[in-house]
């Protein structure tokens, strides 16, 4: 499995990105005060962190199928309820949250839309479903410039440009798709992200997080050595900065009408 890998090297290779997300997608969603919130596909709890800011860690549950990243949220963030699950089986009550969350998640889910309607499901009926994706399918996202180089390398290369909800729009259609939401809004999120030099940039993809990890991991040391220079050489003069575009929806949850 891709995120099969110690919580530092998440942190290293996406959280560096992700945290910058958590923010602006939490005020998308609308969290406050007082509010019970779960994030689904939490990883290692970068945005459990923003959620615990804003809400405290009694009022925050997380699940994320990785039992790595399950533990390593609970050792960071005691009070917070951690459970290991997928998306499409949440293990708590209809109507439970206020809110429920997905930053970074809705591509991987084996099942996109019925992720999201079981996000509905444990969420109060009025309450808020909101979800963000990298825009992978134009390359805006944080890892574009990697893509770009490895497709030129390798036309065949499998990036991440087909999965579900990277393209624009493609979220709020998996979210019309539900029978359980209504109020549909969209928002596009960006984050900036600095980074000193390139070997700071390119070490995580070495560490096998994630699709591009997984990539970098099979090719050979002389294929691995052509797309570090390539990747070098598309990349401005260190420092630089990486900008990264993410796609973002939110909804209200409805009761399905009755038969």
């Amino acid at each position: 499995m891709s995120f099969d890998v110690a919580a530092e090297s998440y942190d290293r290779f996406m959280g560096r990105y992700s945290r910058g997300l958590s923010a602006p997608f939490a005020v998308l969603a609308g969290i406050e005060p007082g509010m019970h919130v779960l994030d689904v596909g939490c990883g290692p709890g970068a945005l459990v962190r923003e959620l615990v800011t804003r809400v405290g860690p009694d009022r925050v549950a997380a699940v994320d199928p990785a039992i790595g990243f399950v533990e390593a949220t609970r050792g960071r963030f005691p009070g917070v309820d951690v459970r290991q699950a997928s998306a499409e089986q949440l293990p708590f009550a209809d109507e439970t949250f206020d809110a429920s969350l997905a930053q970074l998640v809705v591509h991987f889910m084996t099942d996109p839309i019925a992720g999201l309607a079981e996000m509905a499901r444990v969420t109060r009926i009025g309450g808020v479903v909101a979800a963000s994706v990298w825009d992978h399918a134009s390359h805006h996202g944080p890892l574009g410039v990697f893509w770009r180089q490895a497709r030129e390398m390798d036309a065949s290369v499998d990036d991440e440009s087909h999965l579900a909800g990277v393209r624009e729009g493609q979220l709020a259609e998996l979210f019309e798709a539900t029978d359980r939401l209504a109020a549909i809004r969209k928002a596009t999120l960006v984050v900036e992200v600095e980074h000193p030099t390139f070997d700071e940039w390119w070490e995580p993809f070495t560490r096998g997080v994630g699709p591009a990890g997984v990539y970098v991991a099979s090719l050979d040391p002389d294929r691995r050595a052509e797309l570090r220079e390539r990747c070098h050489a598309a990349l401005p003069t260190e420092p630089f900065t990486i900008t990264g575009r993410a796609w973002a929806a939110r909804g209200i949850h409805v009761a399905v009408p009755a038969d």
